[in-house]
């Protein structure tokens, strides 16, 4: 077991001993994360610092989607679409648990700007550039097959609809799972951790940071012979950390979802649309027992920790819904839970448009050394993180700092935590199985499944859990699956550290159940400080603070 409190303890006894890791990675997003499991390893010794928790910014509020962008083909950005395709076959090998299947379907209709034709031959590249490794190969459905696959679908006009397939996924629980995995191949990865300051050798060079522990206001100093800034939307001030002279590189977006009761939008599959205003792509997609529907994507020039949706990005998410999906006529009471992110994409001269801007990502080495990048999809992520370790490593073997070969990383091969014993057959009726065995009749189906369906095999530990304590088979919120248990397993194994953690990242009750885990708050903060040690203050703060995250989510209910 791994809680926050050990691994702090950990790192302080290196550095204690005049330790000086060979990387220092800043920002715990999927990026940071990824060149954590990367570089830990290739046997580089390494740690992780975010100032919030793991994925708590972009890497948990994206479209939770593992795609090869097929809009990118448009832009004839082959190179990327290629690349996605490939990554998108390898993250269903190593986390299949958390990466899976998903139907698209793309309507067309009269008015749209392609044809039926155009755009089933725009599948063909699309499926020929994965190397026809597609979950399942595209097909056209015709407008009677459209309307019996998607019944709410607006039928006016359509023309008819290719259905193709590309992955969801849970993307907090993928970045944590790969922490984790760098976790267990030596790398201390400790969150709620701010950079305050950037450390300088003789030369200039960036060799480290002040750190701050968020949680107890205790500094120190970390060293490290390269630093990479991973902090999406915050690279350009994590750049400007000691100098003012660096010229920004980024053009933030804003990404909104809202969520909605499947019971009042239903869809078998995520349905593509191009909104009525404006024509950019968003889609509705299907969420077991909700559906949530985005994202918008304007410039966002604020603070990326303040993000929230706001009533004119829900209204504009509500009419597109409403014109695809008539007969739902939804509302802004129908709307259960937002989220918002903020899209670190690399600045543009010539980009007038938001959504014009280009995925690609970017690695910049500064004059100081202090090594960059940004930009990118979920969907690249491992890769690159290994392009961005390459070139730290690079930087250190010139340095003869490092031998001139490492080992391999693997990152390609290695299952993620959740999906060590996996059944090769890749029958996830044997993981649930595997999790009903070890509640030992103490928990209910939907909750084995539930178990199964997070943490993979790992769901065993977790019903083990409240097999042995049945105070931990207790569920949090009546008739959700969520267990006590949970709480114990994210505190020692997860890294969770504040109830904000446990509602929004290791769980999804924030943006799933009804009043978004506020009901379960007291209950989950209470097992927290028997787990921690919390006094009776720090848990009336803990309260406190995940209140106000429910509050900002719902900022937009205000504003007229």
């Amino acid at each position: 077991m791994t809680t926050r409190t050990e691994m702090r303890a950990t790192s302080d006894r290196f550095l204690a001993d005049d330790g000086v890791y060979d990387l220092l990675i800043i920002g715990g997003g999927i990026t940071g994360a990824g060149a954590a499991r990367d570089a830990a390893r290739r046997g580089l010794s390494v740690c992780l610092v975010d100032m919030d928790d793991l994925a708590s910014g972009t890497s948990s509020r994206s479209s939770k989607l593992v795609h090869g962008g097929l809009r990118y083909l448009e832009q004839l950005e082959f190179s990327l679409v290629f690349e996605a395709v490939s990554e998108r076959r390898i993250l269903m090998e190593i986390a299949p648990h958390l990466v899976k299947p998903l139907g698209f379907l793309f309507p067309v209709y009269a008015s749209s700007r392609r044809g039926v034709f155009t755009v089933n031959l725009g599948m063909w590249v699309y499926d020929g550039l994965s190397l026809f490794r597609s979950p399942r190969i595209h097909k056209n459905l015709s407008r009677k097959a459209v309307a019996e696959a998607e019944p709410a679908l607006n039928r006016t006009g359509l023309k008819g609809a290719p259905l193709y397939w590309d992955c969801r996924t849970d993307d907090a629980r993928l970045t944590l799972e790969t922490a984790l995995d760098a976790v267990d191949a030596g790398a201390h990865v400790l969150n709620w951790s701010k950079v305050v300051g950037l450390l300088r050798d003789e030369q200039g060079r960036v060799s480290g940071a002040r750190v701050r522990d968020v949680l107890s206001g205790d500094e120190r100093s970390v060293r490290a012979n390269a630093v990479i800034n991973a902090t999406g939307p915050w690279s350009d001030r994590t750049r400007a950390l000691g100098s003012s002279t660096q010229k920004a590189r980024l053009r933030p977006t804003k990404g909104v979802h809202i969520v909605v009761d499947a019971e009042r939008l239903r869809v078998e599959n995520a349905v593509v649309c191009f909104h009525p205003e404006d024509g950019r792509v968003l889609f509705a997609i299907p969420w077991g027992p909700q559906t949530y529907i985005g994202t918008t994507d304007t410039d966002f020039s604020s603070d990326p920790g303040d993000v929230a949706a706001t009533e004119e990005d829900v209204r504009y998410l509500l009419a597109a819904s409403n014109h695809y999906f008539p007969e739902s006529t939804l509302t802004e009471s129908d709307v259960l839970s937002t989220w918002a992110g903020v899209r670190p994409l690399i600045g543009q001269e010539d980009a007038d448009d938001e959504s014009a801007v280009s995925r690609e990502h970017e690695i910049r080495v500064d004059p100081d050394f202090l090594i960059t990048i940004a930009g990118g999809k979920l969907t690249t992520y491992r890769r690159m993180a290994a392009e961005v370790v390459d070139r730290a490593a690079n930087l250190l073997m010139l340095a003869g700092k490092l031998p001139s070969e490492l080992r391999e990383a693997r990152t390609d091969r290695e299952p993620l935590p959740g999906a060590v014993g996996w059944p090769a057959d890749d029958d996830e009726a044997k993981v649930v199985q595997l999790v009903v065995d070890a509640a030992q009749g103490k928990l209910s189906e939907d909750i084995c499944r539930y178990l199964a369906a997070i943490y993979g095999t790992r769901g065993a530990d977790v019903a083990r859990r409240a097999a042995v304590d049945q105070r931990l088979a207790t569920r949090l919120v009546p008739g959700r699956p969520e267990i006590l248990a949970q709480v114990d397993h994210s505190v020692e194994v997860e890294l969770a550290a504040t109830a904000r953690d446990f509602f929004i990242r290791r769980t999804q009750i924030f943006f799933r159940d009804g009043d978004q885990g506020l009901s379960a708050v007291e209950t989950v903060a209470a097992r927290m400080r028997e787990l921690l040690g919390w006094t009776e203050a720090v848990e009336t703060r803990e309260i406190l603070a995940y209140q106000e995250e429910v509050a900002r989510s719902r900022r937009w209910r205000h504003e007229s």
